[in-house]
């Protein structure tokens, strides 16, 4: 845990990347948002909207509060929401996690990390424009497109069947990363969901 952060008592704010509406909701782009849709039925909390133009569930997960957000601009738009949300709720940057995808890890590979670049990706430059790199990151391996295949195309296309007989579990495992995250700190979590 940073230092500092285990005597925080204010509310987490957990967002997940992911675009907008019905076409999207089960692109490789918005493994963030799936985490966070589990995370809220583990808390019994429902998304509403709210003024910061994001979903948010408000709820209680491994002993902390939490808000779980979903961004309801375009993916290279979330910094905006964001930090409407940690302006609302008053929540320092290190207690912030962006759940996104990883075109750099292998699919459903993890990785929890603070800080750092963007490497691409439109969501994360989004947010760092607007808060900085401080922030956690729960990674979700996608893996890099087959052959010629545009990135763009490929994050913007659904999950292989293949990958769709694990994906269930995946989504189950990097919610469990999160809860580690907030319960246990980063070097405890890093150290059971890193792989």
């Amino acid at each position: 845990m940073r230092s500092g952060m285990s005597e925080y008592d204010g509310p987490w704010l957990v967002v997940g990347l992911g675009n907008p509406g019905k076409e999207y909701a089960r692109n490789r782009h918005n493994i963030g948002f799936m985490v966070v849709e589990l995370l809220a039925q583990r808390a019994g909390a429902k998304f509403k909207a709210h003024k910061s133009r994001a979903q948010v569930a408000e709820g209680r997960l491994a002993g902390r509060r939490v808000v779980l957000a979903e961004p309801m601009s375009f993916m290279n738009l979330s910094g905006g929401p964001v930090t409407a949300l940690r302006d609302f709720y008053k929540v320092p940057t290190s207690a912030i996690v962006a759940v996104h995808d990883e075109l750099d890890l292998d699919y459903a590979a993890l990785r929890l990390k603070t800080g750092g670049g963007d490497n691409g990706h439109n969501g994360l430059k989004s947010m760092t424009k607007s808060l900085g790199p401080d922030y956690h990151r729960v990674r979700c391996g996608i893996g890099r497109p087959p052959g010629r295949m545009e990135v763009a195309d490929f994050v913007l296309k659904d999950f292989s069947s293949t990958e769709r007989k694990d994906l269930d579990w995946f989504v189950d495992r990097a919610a469990d990363a999160v809860e580690a995250l907030l319960s246990d700190g980063l070097e405890r979590a890093q150290q059971n969901y890193n792989s």
